[in-house]
């Protein structure tokens, strides 16, 4: 018969086994997390069914995500459509919903195809997609070369694009038109982790807090080619990226305004959504999100973007909406009370993270429009 002592020990080292196995499964919750494959959607959007198409029509399952107003790419394997507003009058079953099909970009929308609705809307690149004359152009990076779409026009403030999380170079194609309407030269850059750019020394993503010597990068390579000004125009954890250049940048004189569509300024939260979306145990989330932490160099003692309003010196633009379930927009509401001398706050409704453009197409680029004009 066992001893008490003994009984401890064994139940001590069963805990210690169990507490290092939560360690290691959390480790490998976060660094899932922070590994995104390059342009795939971010998990945790509910898959829909094609039930059928027709006279630029399409009829997908009913879901909260299937009803959101404005303009979206489909995606599924194998397939790229674009897809507009919900048609009210259409005739459809109580479990489906019909929208306006406006484009099929490659694949067919087979009955019993699987999509996501995304925010890309484009495929391709700027000339197939879009018809506009681009070239190909690498940007030195402090890890080697960055590959970028450079569409010239003629002022000499340059836009400089950078998508965010689950997204890549076609991501922000959906401004490029209105840019290029404005004569704004346009660099749409690819940085670390991104295809055909260096992988970061990990491997992981850093939420922007290494990834912004890239766009620091592009501002140098925009100056070194004409570029008197530029603004920096974020999405995600690329607007992260834009107010981090803006705060340490050598050219940070050369900025004249930030654009932030869905801005990470919120690692915590973001992390924990990232976490939870890869279907982590609830009872490993927190420790995963701490590892994830660690694992990014987001220290409790370093403030997030944003986090001090005295930093801003330029005009700032941001678009975001309490739909957001990854990058929540209090601390956009935050900074915009904090600075009503610089920014200005578009609140855009009915749209998840990186979509404020989908939700309202028209009313984004006249916000875009009235913000830009004297930068121009």
């Amino acid at each position: 018969m066992p001893t008490a002592t003994a009984t401890a020990a064994v139940v001590a080292t069963t805990l210690v086994g169990a507490g290092a196995v939560a360690v290691a499964a959390g480790r490998h919750a976060a660094d899932a997390a922070l590994r995104h494959e390059p342009g795939r959607p971010l998990p945790g959007g509910p898959r829909l069914v094609v039930h059928s198409t027709g006279s630029g029509q399409v009829v997908l399952t009913r879901a909260q995500t299937s009803l959101r107003p404005g303009t979206y790419g489909l995606a599924g394997p194998g397939v790229h459509a674009v897809v507009g507003g919900v048609q009210g009058g259409a005739a459809h079953t109580p479990d489906t919903v019909v929208r306006s099909l406006l484009a099929v970009t490659h694949g067919s929308l087979d009955p019993g195809t699987r999509v996501v609705l995304t925010p890309q809307v484009h495929a391709g690149n700027p000339g197939t997609a879009l018809g506009l004359d681009h070239a190909d152009v690498d940007v030195p990076g402090e890890l080697g070369a960055l590959p970028a779409w450079f569409v010239p026009a003629a002022r000499d403030t340059w836009v400089i694009a950078v998508h965010g999380l689950g997204a890549g170079r076609e991501h922000p194609m959906v401004v490029m038109p209105f840019l290029h309407g404005h004569r704004m030269p346009v660099l749409d850059l690819a940085y670390r982790g991104d295809l055909g750019a260096p992988s970061s020394p990990d491997g992981l993503g850093h939420l922007g807090e290494s990834e912004w010597r890239d766009v620091d990068a592009a501002i140098r390579y925009a100056v070194r080619y004409g570029a008197r000004r530029v603004v920096l125009h974020g999405w995600s954890t690329g607007a992260a990226m834009a107010l981090r250049a803006a705060e340490r940048s050598a050219l940070a004189d050369r900025i004249s305004g930030l654009v932030l569509d869905s801005p990470v300024l919120d690692w915590h939260t973001t992390l924990r959504a990232l976490v939870a979306a890869r279907r982590t145990p609830a009872a490993l989330v927190p420790l995963a999100v701490r590892a994830a932490e660690g694992r990014a160099g987001l220290r409790v003692d370093r403030k997030a973007p944003g986090a001090d309003p005295g930093l801003l010196r330029v005009p700032v633009l941001i678009f975001h909406g309490p739909d957001d379930t990854l990058a929540p927009w209090e601390p956009s509401r935050r900074l915009a009370a904090a600075r009503p001398d610089l920014v200005t706050l578009k609140t855009v409704h009915e749209a998840p993270h990186g979509a404020m453009w989908n939700a309202d197409p028209a009313g984004y680029e006249e916000a875009l429009r009235r913000f830009l004009t004297p930068l121009m």
